[in-house]
């Protein structure tokens, strides 16, 4: 893993988020990826991808399971994201290798873990005012951030997963929230494949339904 900025640094036009889910009791792997403009994010492609699962779930492991239908998804984009943040661990993971690592290893693009649960690491408390933070440690190594985006709501695990710097991380997921928990790019994943109501309600602007 490269936990630094590229030396061009990070200059997004299209920041994209991935949501990785299993439906039919886990027979298919499910990979949505919401593609977004910045810094309207505004959302201006979409793709899911479902593929047989092609490998059992092994803890500590799922990163094989999940990453299959993330290429598959990733090459129907017509857009190229220059920024991925992914809905599951980047290296806040007891190997080091979240979905946003192991799949920022296969694409030249920067990612970033954000997840809604801590998988290891300990932390201080995190203050109850909406962009509190507090450092996530594994022994004596930072392995990302926990944050709270929004006020009344709980904290967010972010780490870099690929090409990113811990600062880096943190920052990005900041400038991609719009008053909701999550981030816009990964919040728009999965509208994208739940089919929410927004999701809905976009298609209906854009004539799509």
């Amino acid at each position: 893993m490269v936990l630094e900025d590229p030396v061009s640094g990070i200059n997004p036009v299209y920041i994209a988020g991935a949501d990785i889910g299993f439906e039919e009791g886990g027979d298919v792997t499910r990979a949505a990826v919401a593609v977004l403009h910045y810094p309207s994010m505004t959302l201006v492609e979409h793709k899911i991808a479902r593929i047989p699962t092609q490998i059992p779930y092994i803890p500590g492991f799922l990163s094989f399971r999940e990453c299959p239908a993330l290429t598959e998804v990733w090459q129907l984009l017509e857009h190229t994201p220059d920024l991925l943040l992914v809905d599951g661990q980047g290296i806040a993971h007891p190997r080091r290798l979240g979905v946003a690592s192991h799949f920022g290893l296969t694409i030249d693009v920067p990612t970033i873990g954000v997840a809604k649960s801590r998988l290891c690491g300990k932390f201080l408390p995190v203050g109850d005012e909406a962009g509190a933070r507090q450092a996530l440690w594994d022994r004596d190594e930072q392995i990302g951030w926990v944050w709270r985006s929004k006020l009344r709501c709980n904290p967010l695990f972010i780490s870099p997963g690929n090409n990113i710097g811990m600062e880096s991380a943190l920052y990005w997921v900041e400038q991609c929230t719009r008053g909701y928990r999550l981030p816009e790019p990964t919040r728009w994943a999965d509208a994208v494949a739940s089919n929410r109501t927004a999701f809905q309600r976009w298609q209906r602007l854009s004539g799509l339904l």
